[in-house]
């Protein structure tokens, strides 16, 4: 069986998709005044939160944590052609007490979208999303790989129709996706890790090393919707919801994924976040207590919910 290619190659190859997009969009339209055609932005945050305990009766665990955010985009329109390109980084540590450092967020996103007008608010359109993970995650005894990058990592190459009435609203409707989960590890790919096909087992039960699957493929329906606005004065809100609909396993188990970070801002350089993230994959199977005994004794979908909040430095870029 066929080995996935390495982090280096594959890294390589989303730079070249992303230099072929730009390069289509040079190709498209005339090379004249392309700067004011650009709408670039992004911001960034680095959040802190200390506990600190001295004789403390109540008890409780001294504890020190990171939370970084970065978010870029760089947005294109010139007469029938657009390209939206957006990059979302995550990264967060937290260390209690005498314990060492571990990772509480890790997240990378690379999205770009070709759109050529059909209507006012209406663009023929091509997507490409990607997300992966940054560095290795662990077991609390670090003696277990629970996931690292490219283990799992979520493509999405999408043609359809992209509904943008201005600038704060997306909606790309695509009746023909390919959606493809990678396990590049092949200890998580043995297991069956994130949906993949999971490792053969001998005529004793035992797994043979080596024969897991790396790549799950999927093709069907998927809706994009993307929002960005400020609600209210110094409050901005930016949304994600992705579903998406296997034409042949399953369609009625739509897989979910909803992100919502609504930032406040205090002033120029202070502000607040606070990250929703709700994800939903049919294929990905999580263990849990059925019986209450304390022991995970079945696996099945769940519905998996982060939330975060943050104080600190932050900064936007216009």
């Amino acid at each position: 069986m066929c080995k996935l290619v390495n982090s280096s190659f594959f890294v390589t190859f989303l730079l070249c998709c992303f230099s072929s997009f730009l390069s289509l969009a040079q190709e498209l339209e005339p090379a004249v005044d392309t700067t004011k055609a650009w709408d670039l932005g992004g911001t960034g945050s680095l959040n802190f939160n200390q506990v600190s305990l001295s004789n403390w009766a109540a008890g409780g665990q001294n504890s020190f944590s990171v939370l970084s955010n970065v978010s870029a985009y760089g947005n294109y329109k010139k007469r029938n052609n657009s390209l939206d390109i957006s990059v979302d980084i995550i990264y967060g540590t937290v260390k209690l007490e005498e314990k060492r450092w571990r990772k509480s967020d890790d997240k990378f996103e690379l999205n770009v979208k070709y759109g050529r007008r059909a209507s006012s608010d209406w663009n023929y359109s091509a997507q490409f999303n990607f997300k992966s993970q940054l560095t290795p995650t662990y077991t609390i005894t670090r003696d277990t790989l629970l996931s690292n990058f490219l283990s799992p990592a979520t493509m999405l190459v999408s043609l359809g129709m992209d509904y943008k009435p201005n600038k704060k609203l997306s909606v790309l409707m695509s009746p023909l996706t390919g959606k493809y989960t990678i396990v590049q590890s092949q200890m998580l790919a043995d297991r069956g890790s994130f949906g993949v096909q999971k490792a053969e087992t001998d005529t004793e039960g035992n797994i043979i090393p080596g024969t897991g699957e790396h790549v799950r493929k999927e093709v069907g329906g998927y809706v994009n919707i993307r929002y960005r606005d400020e609600v209210f004065k110094n409050i901005s809100v930016q949304s994600k919801l992705d579903l998406f609909s296997n034409y042949v396993r399953r369609p009625e188990n739509i897989d979910v994924n909803w992100e919502n970070n609504f930032i406040f801002k205090v002033n120029k350089f202070i502000s607040a976040s606070l990250f929703f993230h709700m994800i939903y994959d049919d294929d990905v199977l999580i263990a849990y207590d059925s019986n209450e005994d304390g022991n995970n004794d079945r696996k099945a979908p769940r519905l998996q919910l982060k939330e975060t909040f943050g104080l600190g430095l932050a900064y936007k870029l216009e």
